[in-house]
């Protein structure tokens, strides 16, 4: 949701600032610990669909767009996409290293 909204801030602001945050305070949460997995599969769906949609109406001159991390500095949109490409699939090795440790087939 945060790469999300981050796009969209850096499409309609000029070089918004983002807000990093604790990836790892996020996940103990109430929200994260109690709710059913599959709630938040279908939550990544529909993000994933909105995201495409708006991915596939960008220029190019949009993917030049930016916005600045307060530690890694000006983050251009094109490569914040690379790089949350190269997340997701470090995700899904997490994922199936854990199915193949824990035998669910």
């Amino acid at each position: 949701m945060n790469a999300y909204i981050r796009f969209k801030l850096a499409l309609t602001e000029n070089e918004p600032t983002i807000k990093p945050y604790d990836e790892s305070a996020w996940a103990e949460t109430a929200d994260v610990r109690e709710t059913p997995v599959e709630v938040s599969l279908a939550l990544l769906e529909n993000l994933h669909q909105r995201w495409v949609i708006l991915l596939q109406s960008m220029s190019d001159a949009d993917f030049a767009k930016q916005f600045r991390h307060p530690e890694l500095g000006v983050v251009p949109l094109e490569k914040n996409l690379a790089l949350y490409a190269w997340h997701g699939k470090h995700h899904i090795a997490h994922i199936t290293s854990l199915r193949e440790r824990m035998q669910w087939v």
